[in-house]
């Protein structure tokens, strides 16, 4: 089961929904979920909250430290409490998903995301979970800085609050450690829209020359 949810992006007004602080949005949405109010730890460099679950207490975690020191807040707080990287889900933006799309996996490289590589390091283990919440790629790859921390259009954001809504209903699942349930419900295409029935052709009736309707 999970015991520790982070969320990845920047501190400051600047960095507020922007495409990089997409870990953040999806934890502020889970602690609404939660009931889990998230208040400032500077033990733990990051904001945190918990929630008490069946399984025991669940943090939440937004590392206040800037993405590319993401590590130094999730290992001071999995340490002190002696959460496994198994037990953590780590929730990112990522450039190789459609915006609108989002997968859920263990383990596995970090495809060159700052934050997931200085988390590895730290931990010492890329044994977590990570939610990977669908940006799109700017197209070049001397363009990704730029991209990751511009705020996206409204299409955009709509459909990336759209994944947030749909990962949060498999939120039970992945606390309760459902993980095979919570793939299939995060991963399942929404079904196809039916094509509309034709519509029949309305009966006309025609009148002769002395106003009666014809045989």
């Amino acid at each position: 089961m999970l015991k520790l949810l982070v969320g990845l992006g920047n501190p400051g007004a600047e960095y507020e929904d922007t495409r990089h602080n997409a870990g953040f949005a999806w934890i502020e949405a889970a602690a609404r979920e939660l009931r889990a109010p998230l208040r400032p730890e500077g033990g733990y460099f990051g904001v945190t909250g918990r929630s008490a679950q069946p399984g025991g207490t669940v943090w939440l975690l937004m590392p206040m430290t800037y993405m590319n020191l993401s590590g130094k807040s999730v290992s001071a707080l999995a340490r002190f409490f002696k959460i496994a990287p198994e037990e953590i889900l780590v929730v990112h933006d990522e450039l190789d998903l459609a915006p609108g799309e989002m997968k859920l996996k263990q383990g596995g490289g970090n495809g060159g995301h700052n934050g997931l590589k200085d988390i590895q390091a730290q931990l010492g283990s890329a044994d977590f979970w990570r939610l990977r919440l669908g940006i799109g790629h700017p197209g070049h790859k001397d363009a990704v800085a730029g991209y990751v921390l511009r705020r996206a259009p409204a299409a955009e954001r709509e459909a990336l609050q759209d994944c947030i809504d749909k990962s949060l209903q498999a939120l039970p699942l992945l606390l309760g450690g459902s993980m095979d349930r919570a793939l299939q419900k995060i991963h399942a295409k929404p079904p196809r829209p039916k094509p509309p029935k034709p519509v029949k052709a309305a009966a006309t009736e025609v009148v002769t020359a002395d106003g009666n309707p014809s045989p």
